[in-house]
């Protein structure tokens, strides 16, 4: 009996041994996971891997804020539009964009815009057609000579002739290709620079109105298309009176920068009910008169 019961007493005893030994090796393990950091081995609990084709694709630069300093070196360009919420490559509206301003990065060459594409309609200002080096006419705009035009010419002609100057129109409507033919033979002559100075380019003509005319004296021929002819006393009276018969001179004096001719005294324009009074008596030519170029 006595040795059963110290058989007993050993077995526990080495069980209560096993169990100590047991714990204390798991005890050990998850205070080595602590100290090293170790990943779990858990397929499910590891990180996935990177998309190498992602990190190759070139990153946008972050603009800094206005108010940023700007550090050593760095530069932000001033030409290139910060984005917004619209998407459009612009601040503010989307009605905004980065298109020039007017006249900007516009190339002029004697008071003609370069590269300016044909006119498909003619231009009208005030009910006023426009055919000056800004507002060309299309080239089929071929209404001829115009009979009120013509009308109030010869109306004008009678009352010089009272004065005692007889006056005649030698030159009025030319078609786009005769303006062609005519500032072309221009060009040959005096060269380009030289031509567009007197001359317009096809499209670019009053004459092609049908409401312009060339007006010299008879007799006087010598004088005709030259400055001269203001200083006679038949061309005093046509300045000074052809408002009164609907005309303007089109071209005066000293205002080349404006409407891009030099002075011609010869050259007058008609303009319908009593506008050529107006600016007449404003001292001023057609396009400041229109507000245009």
């Amino acid at each position: 009996m006595g040795a059963i019961v110290s058989l007993l007493l050993i077995i526990a005893i080495i069980g209560s041994i096993i169990y100590k030994y047991e714990v204390a090796n798991r005890d050990g393990a998850n205070d080595n996971d602590a100290v090293t950091g170790q990943v779990p081995t858990n397929v499910d609990e590891q990180e996935p891997p990177i998309d190498e084709s992602v990190s190759n694709i070139e990153q946008p630069t972050v603009t800094p804020n206005e108010d940023e300093e700007i550090k050593e070196g760095n530069t932000v360009p001033t030409d290139v539009p910060k984005a917004n919420a619209n998407g459009n490559g612009t601040e503010g509206s989307k009605d905004k964009t980065n298109a020039p301003k007017e006249n900007e990065n516009v190339s002029i060459e004697n008071g003609y815009i370069v590269g300016q594409q044909p006119a498909k309609e003619p231009k009208y200002v005030d009910n006023i057609l426009i055919a000056n080096k800004k507002y060309p006419l299309p080239a089929t705009f071929n209404e001829g000579e115009s009979a009120t035009a013509r009308a109030a010419l010869d109306e004008m002609i009678a009352a010089a002739g009272q004065q005692g100057y007889t006056l005649i129109a030698f030159s009025g409507y030319r078609s786009y290709e005769y303006q062609t033919d005519l500032y072309n033979r221009y060009v040959n002559r005096d060269g380009k620079d030289a031509a567009d100075r007197y001359s317009a380019r096809p499209g670019y003509s009053e004459h092609q109105t049908g409401l312009t005319f060339d007006i010299g004296e008879k007799g006087k021929e010598a004088l005709w298309l030259t400055s001269e002819f203001g200083e006679t006393p038949a061309g005093k009276w046509l300045a000074t009176n052809s408002h009164k018969y609907g005309f303007i001179l089109r071209y005066p004096e000293g205002k080349e920068d404006v409407t891009g001719y030099m002075y011609e005294s010869w050259h007058f324009r008609y303009l319908e009910g009593d506008t050529a009074t107006k600016v007449y008596n404003a001292g001023v030519t057609l396009e400041e008169y229109l507000g245009i170029e």
